[in-house]
């Protein structure tokens, strides 16, 4: 299949009207710590979040306790209309996250990887999306081969394969295009891009690149909300001040 090619469809039944994602005073903790800061927001179904701030602002903690893996401390948070504090679980398998560790298995090929990934979540015709993935992502002539000699871009595009490989609604993703090519970009962009129709969390540093793809923009410094605005209305001078 060549390059740009795929066609992704969204896996699973959507709501017409239940946001994709509701914070509402959202608080997380590491100690005294406070990672966010009382955040309030609300995604619609198929939009774009992109998310801007400096190195421990808080937005890899965000993707976290949007994709289940950490519990607020305060505050709420839900999405696709389940309460991730007490519900998370009903969701799970329509989050697609892409956090700044592969979650592969360097001791097994990037089909078995996959494989493995593919029997987690039930998939049908597993191979055949499988394939689909790995060709895309220009990685099928290698990818009977263990993980650990890949490259950072090869892994991050593998890692994106494993994200998207279950056609999840939601898609989390941590800097996404970090580590890869013009030419990688461009193979990961049917599997990530706007044009995938699902609602995505973008963690960026690219302001020119994040306000592009951005329906929504959320600045965040030190774990608190100082920017909100949809796209149109922010300007990459009021997302360099974040970084001031």
């Amino acid at each position: 299949m060549p390059s740009g090619t795929l066609a992704v469809k969204v896996g699973g039944p959507m709501a017409s009207t239940e946001p994709a994602v509701v914070c509402s005073g959202l608080v997380r903790r590491y100690g005294e710590r406070r990672a966010l800061d009382g955040i309030d927001l609300t995604l619609q179904q198929g939009q774009t979040l992109v998310v801007f701030g400096p190195n421990g602002a808080g937005k890899t903690t965000l993707l976290r306790v949007l994709s289940t893996l950490l519990r607020p401390s305060e505050g709420d948070a839900s999405l696709l209309g389940s309460d991730l504090r007490k519900e998370g679980w009903k969701v799970r398998s329509q989050i697609g996250f892409l956090g700044h560790q592969s979650l592969c298995y360097g001791d097994l090929t990037a089909r078995e990887n996959l494989r493995y990934h593919a029997r987690l979540h039930g998939i049908g015709d597993a191979a055949a999306r499988i394939e689909a993935v790995l060709e895309q992502t220009q990685l099928s002539g290698r990818g009977d081969e263990r993980v650990f000699g890949y490259s950072r871009g090869m892994l991050q595009r593998l890692a994106i394969c494993r994200a998207v490989l279950h056609e999840p609604q939601v898609l989390l993703l941590d800097e996404p295009r970090s580590n890869l090519d013009p030419a990688a970009i461009e193979q990961v962009e049917p599997l990530i891009g706007a044009a995938v129709g699902r609602t995505r969390v973008i963690a960026s540093h690219d302001p020119a690149g994040g306000l592009a793809e951005a329906d929504l923009v959320l600045g965040l410094r030190n774990g608190a909300a100082t920017l909100l605005a949809p796209a149109a209305q922010v300007t990459t001078e009021q997302i360099a001040e974040l970084y001031r």
